[in-house]
């Protein structure tokens, strides 16, 4: 997953509010990479997909019905299987319990939603260009928060 590849980025994002899933693909269509970007409603849904086909990175929400992102993060992680899926949590939830809850369970980054897709899309910019392939990245605790 790097600049110089023509070769798309399977994107997974895990997202049950239609309108926060529409301004994800409107900035990560504003990004300069090549993506193919599916979603799944629910954590259900997302496990079960977890088990079709793996996505070169998967954006995480923690607010969602049937199985919440807490408790899917938790069980990606369980799963050897699963070791080298990057997960990004991608939430409106920025109280530090859950930061620290989802950086204890493996998370490699935490996004805490951005007020525009600008800002977004400069965030999408600086996680895709981190070469996942090659360095399963799990930054220092004061770097796990990305802000725009």
């Amino acid at each position: 997953m790097n600049l110089t590849s023509n070769t798309p980025v399977n994107i997974l994002i895990a997202e049950d509010d239609d309108d926060d899933y529409l301004i994800f693909s409107i900035a990560i269509k504003e990004t300069s990479f090549t993506y193919v970007l599916k979603r799944a409603e629910n954590g259900e849904i997302l496990l079960k997909s977890l088990n079709d086909e793996l996505p070169d990175i998967l954006f995480l929400d923690l607010l969602m019905p049937c199985t919440d992102g807490k408790q899917c993060l938790k069980e990606i992680r369980a799963n050897k299987k699963y070791d080298s899926l990057p997960i990004i949590v991608y939430s409106s939830l920025n109280d530090l319990n859950s930061v620290e809850y989802c950086y204890r369970e493996g998370s490699n980054l935490f996004v805490i939603k951005p007020n525009s897709i600008s800002d977004l899309k400069s965030i999408l910019e600086r996680i895709l260009a981190i070469d996942w392939k090659r360095t399963m990245y799990f930054p220092q605790k004061s770097q796990f928060v990305v802000n725009a």
